[in-house]
């Protein structure tokens, strides 16, 4: 089963737009709202082993809310 589609990502906590699960180079994983940049955490990874359980905690990560976001002016 793809990664993507195990760990299914729910709408992005400010403004709603959808949220996207993201690998950094062969490296990390994180989350991120495809709207407004809002994003988690990123996960890194070292062995093809660990890869996937990155990309669950950046799933866990977003749909419990826990996100940040920059504003205009920060």
């Amino acid at each position: 089963m793809e990664i993507h589609e195990a760990f299914p990502l729910e709408d992005c906590p400010y403004c709603g737009g959808a949220g996207l699960l993201e690998e950094e180079n062969g490296w990390c994983w994180y989350a991120t709202c495809v709207d407004c940049g809002a994003q988690t955490a990123s996960f890194a990874y070292n062995t093809p082993e660990e890869r996937k359980d990155a990309a669950r905690k950046a799933a866990e990560l977003w749909n419990l809310r826990k996100v940040i976001r920059s504003d205009a002016g920060e």
